[in-house]
């Protein structure tokens, strides 16, 4: 019998279609590399709330459980840390980082379609990487997910600091705020998923992706105004 909260990823998912398609949108009216991926980003935790979805509607499923470990432990918040390395760094790093990276993400997933699952007598059939027989796939995770809380949690908090105290910037100061906190919310509830509390990624997948679509929309609307008064001047 699932609770309520099993079901608080498909308000995620349905959410994340609308994040989706606003910031394709864009995307396709700017042509930028981190719009790029941030609109892959938020495709890629839609896939998530999906897969977590589908556990919840139709049950557990072998097939669903290891789409759900690439696209939330693999992929995670890579692809949105992605974009912010090409906004804040050097074209060359972040070229160089993603070739490593999903390089890296190919191979564990691979290994992670092939790995038998050994499921113990007392699993309850939560979503959870632990009935893997091949323990060491889980082991590629951890560097992919510290690269993409740093620079993603970090890329916002960097450029939080770096707009505070300026009056024409206090916007885009908030909204980076909001991105930062958005961002580092699943990642407290992935913690938890590791030790058993999956239900605790469902809540902070929602919220997370929330915040980060608000921060968004603030400094996205800020330079709309911005844009539009220099045109009038």
């Amino acid at each position: 019998m699932q609770n309520f909260i099993s079901y608080i990823p498909i308000a995620t998912t349905l959410f994340s279609v609308f994040f989706i398609s606003e910031i394709f949108k864009h995307y396709l009216q700017r042509k930028t590399s981190y719009l790029l991926w941030w609109t892959l980003g938020v495709l890629t935790f839609g896939l998530g709330t999906l897969s977590e979805s589908y556990h919840a509607l139709m049950g557990w499923n072998g097939a669903n459980l290891k789409f759900w470990y690439i696209v939330g432990a693999l992929l995670g918040g890579f692809p949105l840390a992605q974009g912010s390395v090409y906004l804040l760094m050097p074209r060359w790093f972040a070229h160089l980082t993603t070739v490593f990276f999903v390089g890296l993400i190919i191979v564990a997933s691979y290994f992670v379609i092939q790995s038998p699952f050994l499921i113990p007598e007392d699993y309850d059939f939560r979503m959870t990487g632990a009935v893997f027989e091949w323990k060491w796939v889980r082991q590629f995770s951890p560097l992919i997910n510290i690269y993409s809380f740093l620079f993603l949690v970090g890329g916002a908090i960097y450029s939080a600091i770096k707009y505070y105290g300026q009056k024409k910037k206090k916007v885009h100061f908030r909204g980076n705020i909001f991105i930062a906190l958005g961002a580092l919310l699943p990642g407290i509830g992935g913690s938890f998923t590791r030790a058993g509390y999956v239900e605790v990624l469902f809540v902070t997948e929602f919220l997370g992706l929330v915040l980060i679509y608000w921060g968004y929309r603030i400094i996205k609307t800020s330079n709309i105004k911005t844009r539009i008064i220099s045109v009038i001047n």
